[in-house]
């Protein structure tokens, strides 16, 4: 009995043995065909994993004002400082990390020289498996790169020395805040605004790659022959005169500020061609601080109802419809006070008996509001057929995105009440954007050409004119040479016997409209008003149109005589 327990054991303690044998011989084999057999395979799994493609991003256009060399949007190269210690010779390492550690800790003045020392020490021992160490965070330009590049160890190059220049593109405004908002911005979403935004595909380039080792504390490159280069942007030379932008911006700031208004803009166009020199946009941000926050001048921000400056298009309408009516022939506004076309309307003064060009002169909603109601009430849509034909009821196609789409009512619309007819007259229920305000005075001044407002003249590459813009006109004729020569006296007598004679010159003349609107907020009229002026100068020979508009101002002044037309004045001196 016992000798057959005896012999169960052993024979137990064989199998397990064999078992365990047979284990580690699987394991074995396991091991040495990972090894030798797949070994290959595996490697080169770990490799692509440590070795990854990576974009180069190409080196951004620029933005050009209108004489083409002054850059006010460009691309300068940065450069982060990184150190690759296996390629460094024990020789060249011990030559010169100490003077390395103490020019590093000069010019970053973030540690002392011995930290530098034992931040080098560390990534260069052999034991270290640092590839890639980012000296610091801080980016260097272009003339500190040069500098750098000379200092003991990095010297020696990179394929010697180490030293990594990595480049980084930060866009730069060399006048700083001017024009900010048109220039604009792109962000990395490829969402932005302005220019930038607007010519992002002729700015932006297109990247290439190139092949990066993945390391601790970052991605080295390697220079294996296969990278992709970049290829850089375009520029785009704009219409934008540096001086009159200036001009613009600082007489719009003073105006905001004296009055104590909450935002503002100025166009400056040129007449013939539609080029915009000058589009200023500020707002205010605090208590007399205004910055260019959005583009008023042309975007839903800036698209209010004009109020008297709308008057143009509604006289124009009239004698065009009616031209046997002369500047001469007289209205009745009475004391200032009157019910026309199912509402009352209202004067800062009681005129009486004036002629058109009076009405026009002195801006009397009465005034315009009979004569439209006379030559309309019957058929109204008459009246915005005219407006149509003057193009005010669709956006201008403007370069730049953002445009905001007018709002003029029509006859067939479900809003259109009793009194749209005579309210549209004196500018409003209707909204329009300054830019589009400004291209129908613009018209007249260009005898009756309606151009298209232009601010991107050519895109470039370097010196090479890759596509050039030329001035679209949009409507040959808005009206008739007899209607243009009679609005353009009108215009003319605001400013020598009308409600801005204030800005009357001595050295050029002037012809425009002053404008004063009510602002509409929850449901109603207030106090508050949004004023401008619109026209161009001189007035014999139009050269260039304005528009100014100063939203809210809170000093007392009111009117677009005294707040927006001096504005006007100032620009035009220049």
């Amino acid at each position: 009995m016992k000798g057959s327990v005896k012999k169960s054991i052993v024979t137990r303690v064989r199998l397990a043995f064999l078992g365990v044998c047979l284990f580690s011989a699987a394991i074995v084999w396991k091991i040495s065909n990972i090894q030798f057999k797949e070994g290959e395979k595996w490697r080169a799994l770990e490799q692509e994993r440590r070795v990854v493609y990576q974009p180069v991003f190409a080196t951004r256009g620029s933005i050009i004002a209108d004489d083409g060399k002054s850059i006010m949007a460009t691309s300068l190269p940065f450069f982060r400082v990184a150190w690759d210690p296996g390629v460094v010779n024990d020789q060249v390492f011990n030559s010169g990390v100490d003077s390395l550690a103490l020019l590093l800790s000069r010019f970053f003045s973030d540690r002392s020289p011995q930290e530098y020392r034992r931040k080098l020490k560390d990534a260069h021992d052999p034991k270290s498996r640092v590839r890639y160490l980012r000296l610091n965070s801080r980016q260097i330009n272009f003339q500190e790169k040069k500098e750098l590049a000379a200092w003991p160890i990095f010297r020696a190059g990179k394929n010697r020395g180490g030293v990594i220049f990595e480049k980084v593109d930060k866009r730069f405004r060399p006048f700083g805040g001017l024009a900010q908002r048109t220039i604009g911005f792109v962000n990395e979403d490829k969402n932005g605004a302005g220019l930038e935004f607007t010519f992002n595909r002729h700015l932006a380039g297109k990247d290439g790659e190139a092949l990066f080792e993945r390391l601790p504390g970052g991605n080295k490159p390697i220079y294996d022959g296969t990278e992709i280069k970049p290829v850089p942007g375009f520029d785009i030379q704009t219409t934008l005169d540096i001086n009159l932008q200036d001009v613009a911006e600082n007489a719009l700031y003073k105006s905001l500020v004296d009055n104590n208004a909450q935002y503002g803009c100025v166009i400056l166009m040129e007449v013939q061609t539609g080029e915009i020199k000058a589009v200023a946009n500020l707002g205010k941000v605090a208590e007399g601080i205004y910055r260019e926050d959005y583009n008023y001048a042309i975007a839903d921000q800036g698209r209010t109802e004009p109020g008297s400056t709308f008057k143009l298009a509604s006289l124009m309408a009239l004698l065009e419809a009616n031209p046997e009516l002369t500047l001469d022939d007289v209205v009745d506004t009475g004391n200032g006070r009157m019910y026309i076309g199912g509402a009352v309307k209202t004067d800062s003064h009681g005129y009486g008996r004036i002629t058109i060009k009076q009405v026009f002169e002195k801006s009397s909603n009465i005034g315009v509001a009979v004569l439209v109601d006379r030559q309309f009430s019957k058929n109204p849509g008459q009246y915005t057929d005219y407006l149509k034909r003057f193009g005010l009821h669709k956006p201008l196609g403007f370069q730049m995105a953002g445009e905001a789409r007018p709002y003029v009512k029509d006859p067939q619309d479900r809003s259109w009440s009793r009194t749209s007819l005579t309210t549209m007259s004196i500018g409003y229920e209707l909204k329009l954007a300054p830019l589009q305000t400004l291209a129908f005075y613009n018209a007249v001044a260009n005898g009756g050409v309606k151009v298209q407002p232009m601010i991107v003249r050519e895109i470039k590459q370097v010196d090479k004119v890759l596509e050039r813009f030329e001035p679209v006109v949009l409507n040959p004729k808005i009206c008739s040479d007899e209607t243009l020569a009679k609005v353009k006296a009108m215009m003319e007598g605001v400013v020598t016997e009308g409600t801005a004679r204030g800005i009357r010159s001595e050295d050029f003349s002037i012809a425009g409209k002053t404008g004063t609107a009510w602002k509409f907020k929850n449901g109603a009229y207030t106090r508050t008003y949004s004023t401008s002026f619109c026209g161009y100068f001189p007035a014999d020979k139009p050269k260039y149109s304005c528009i100014v508009v100063v939203d809210s101002p809170k000093k007392g002044r009111i009117y677009g005589a005294d707040v927006a037309a001096p504005v006007f004045r100032e620009v035009a001196d220049k």
